[in-house]
């Protein structure tokens, strides 16, 4: 059963027999994962497992991120996309602004929006829901992927409403899944540190376990390369782990590395490609019962994302255009990719590329009308200008 696998560390040996006769890992074989050094016997493991759940299958999708807001009363020591009101570099989108660039992506061939921001403090929950129905409604093909579990806290809380009648509420105006953000690390010390007015870890994974109730998918993130320990990077998969389990209503789990760069924690060093890989190995091997692991070339680059096809993912997220969060934290690659780009990454890695929609459907081209750009309006570059939007609350 170990024919092509050379195991230089000792220790994986029993992890390897493991994990080819599909047993469940624990938390003592995710910490010597993440202590090994012999990356390809992990990377031989990850793939096994990958290939045996997708064959050579590697999906993509095209989306378009939209952030209504970064004013945010977070304050997190690890953001750099967050701003005070006021402050130099805010703003609010008016809705016609963001429908305005929803039609653009549309007319690109998007089949995502990737809807998330910051906790304004003078925004009700009534505009997010309009920005909902009106994506609905003036795009009813195209799947709204809303607002993490940070977010659906602070509406709760804005609109004096439970977490899952609030969740419900964004059902009906039209969210079809939720985004995975804000996981961070769930360990209350590494919360303390880097997002002391975020929700708990606790309160993260309830949200998600009442989304998924309600009938709303979610993604799962884990925040890695900053104050974090090993083991607590493997509380926080099993964590995730144990709420799979539970629901069965996580779609993809992404390693997001951290990126340092104009955030209180500036001077961690930002992780290396060689813990890039192995985390996401190690996801891969330890996350049993998730379907899809993502490699986010966004802040991998496209190139690591690309290698991390043969340590585990499955995914290379999506053609993404106009992400702010990350390029805010000092993120050097382009901020979108192309369909044939990404299909050429994935080809190049010995991969299928497939496109898919949100839930992993394939996408049919064939099938889908042709539509046009929108019509220039006030900005030279078609849309809007992004001004600070008046508020009457």
């Amino acid at each position: 059963m170990l024919s092509g696998l050379q195991i230089t560390d000792g220790r994986l040996k029993p992890i390897a027999q493991k994990v080819l006769a599909g047993q469940r890992l624990n938390a003592g074989d995710g910490l010597t994962l993440f202590q090994s050094t012999d990356l390809l016997a992990l990377g031989w493991l990850a793939n096994h497992v990958r290939e045996k759940k997708h064959g050579r299958v590697c999906y993509f999708n095209v989306n378009r991120h939209i952030n209504p807001t970064n004013v945010c009363v977070a304050h997190c020591k690890l953001c750099a996309f967050g701003r005070s009101p006021g402050a130099a570099g805010a703003y609010t989108f008016a809705l016609e602004e963001i429908f305005l660039r929803a039609a653009q992506g549309v007319a690109e061939g998007a089949t995502e929006f990737h809807i998330v921001g910051g906790l304004h403090p003078d925004l009700p929950f009534e505009y997010y829901l309009d920005l909902i129905r009106g994506l609905a409604q003036r795009f009813p093909q195209v799947h709204l992927k809303a607002f993490t579990m940070v977010e659906v806290h602070y509406y709760a809380r804005l609109s004096k409403l439970s977490i899952r009648d609030t969740l419900i509420k964004m059902k009906d105006a039209g969210v079809g899944s939720l985004p995975g953000g804000g996981a961070e690390i769930f360990h209350p010390r590494v919360r303390r540190l880097i997002c002391d007015h975020k929700v708990s870890g606790r309160m993260w994974l309830q949200i998600a376990r009442t989304a998924h109730e309600v009938g709303l998918r979610s993604n799962a993130t884990m925040l890695f390369g900053h104050v974090e320990t090993l083991e607590e990077r493997v509380d926080h998969l099993i964590q995730l782990r144990e709420a799979q389990d539970q629901t069965h209503g996580f779609v993809t789990f992404i390693p997001l590395e951290f990126h340092p760069a104009n955030t209180a924690l500036s001077h961690v060093p930002r992780p290396t490609g060689f813990d890039d890989l192995k985390t996401i190995a190690a996801s891969r091997l330890m996350l049993d019962n998730f379907d899809h692991i993502k490699a986010y070339w966004i802040m991998l680059t496209p190139r690591i994302a690309q290698i991390a096809l043969r340590f585990g993912a499955n995914d290379l997220d999506g053609t993404v255009v106009e992400e702010k969060i990350y390029h805010d934290a000092g993120a050097t690659t382009p901020e979108g990719l192309t369909r044939s780009e990404l299909e050429r990454l994935i080809h190049a890695a010995g991969c299928i590329p497939v496109e898919r929609d949100t839930l992993y459907n394939p996408v049919n081209r064939s099938k889908m009308p042709i539509l046009s750009v929108p019509p220039r309006t006030n900005g030279s570059d078609g849309f809007l200008p992004e001004t600070s939007l008046t508020l009457n609350v």
